[in-house]
């Protein structure tokens, strides 16, 4: 029978509210889990510059800092949208007369999505990408909230974040400390990896996409490679998204010629083979995984966990792989010195 001491009381009590805050608060906790893998990227910087201010205002300006990247970067999507509002609602307009052609069938051209898939996808486009004033104002308490959850986390774990890392450790028994550290150390060049690789392969994707919009012949080429490389920022949608919604408009204006180019070089060559080859390759290569593996962890993630499985995915297939190594290891040592002793 297993007994437990009455010490470890609150730390099980602990590990329980936990679960059962996650459990319950589950549908912010991809702001919060966001928000404390982003802090774990930036921390090193927040500690350079803690040598030259107070910790609070360093953590206060790093977190400033981001909030301005990201209204930065909304306002310019905002305005590159706005600017191009006719091109998208041209676009978006005109597979909406096509879907409810009832003459017009995609399985006829060979595309393997049904009318009700690429409505349900025309819907959630034209939300986003036309109407998103209306989405804004519609969703803007929550959207406020996330963000204030988001932000809040950054700053806390920028201001407490070490300190709370210290303390955790602390309780840990002597035997696993090392191994706590080895597994911190994996946790935080697994989230660098992933943040680097994300915004590296959405400029690769702009540059990518310019010469197959070229090729496509339909103008506004860098509107195009902006909102394929826009939806690549954002891990649940994807560059594929953005081919798969414009090549539904080749196929509504009967450009069967379009709808090849984007479908071979669009989404096969510009989507498919960054998040096939080039981000697992890229992630692996900085945490020593195999591509294969890391691929898996990363779409298992995105397809269990939606937007904070892109973060959990890879980053527990990365402790999960490191845990064994240390156990292997940990093996080889104890059989050589059992076999060192039994020389001796």
């Amino acid at each position: 029978m297993i007994r437990i001491r009455s010490d470890q009381f609150p730390s099980i009590l602990l590990i329980l509210l936990t679960i059962l805050a996650f459990a319950v608060f589950w549908s912010i906790m991809d702001m919060v889990l966001l928000g404390a893998s982003l802090a774990i990227v930036l921390i090193p910087l927040h500690h350079r510059l803690s040598l030259h201010m107070r910790p609070w205002i360093s953590a206060s300006l790093m977190t400033l800092a981001v909030l301005g990247g990201f209204c930065a970067m909304g306002l310019v999507t905002l305005a590159i949208f706005s600017a191009n509002s006719s091109t998208l609602t041209q676009m978006f307009t005109t597979i909406g007369y096509w879907l409810n052609d009832p003459l017009t069938n995609p399985m006829a051209y060979g595309v393997p999505l049904s009318k009700t898939s690429l409505a349900s996808l025309l819907q959630e486009g034209t939300a986003l990408f036309v109407d998103y004033q209306k989405t804004l104002i519609a969703y803007l308490p929550i959207i406020l909230f996330k963000m204030f959850v988001f932000f809040f986390t950054l700053f806390m774990l920028f201001l407490r974040g070490e300190e709370l890392r210290i303390k955790i450790i602390d309780h840990v028994p002597a035997a696993l400390k090392k191994y706590i550290n080895r597994l911190s150390d994996a946790t935080g060049d697994t989230l660098y990896a992933i943040y680097y690789v994300q915004i590296a392969i959405a400029v690769l994707t702009f540059f990518i996409a310019i010469p197959v919009f070229y090729l496509l012949g339909y103008g506004n080429i860098i509107f195009y490679s902006y909102f394929a490389a826009f939806c690549e920022l954002i891990p649940i949608m994807g560059s594929s998204m953005a081919f798969v919604l414009i090549g539904a408009y080749a196929l509504s204006i009967g450009d069967t010629r379009g709808v090849l180019i984007l479908f071979f070089l669009g989404y096969l060559i510009v989507s498919c083979l960054p998040e096939i080859y080039v981000r697992p390759v890229l992630i692996g290569r900085r945490v020593k995984i195999h591509p294969v593996i890391m691929f898996i962890g990363i779409i298992g993630g995105l397809l269990t966990m939606g937007l904070a499985g892109f973060v959990l995915g890879p980053l527990i297939i990365v402790l999960l792989i490191t845990s064994y190594r240390m156990y292997t290891e940990d093996r080889k040592e104890r059989d050589a010195s059992s076999l060192a002793e039994d020389c001796q």
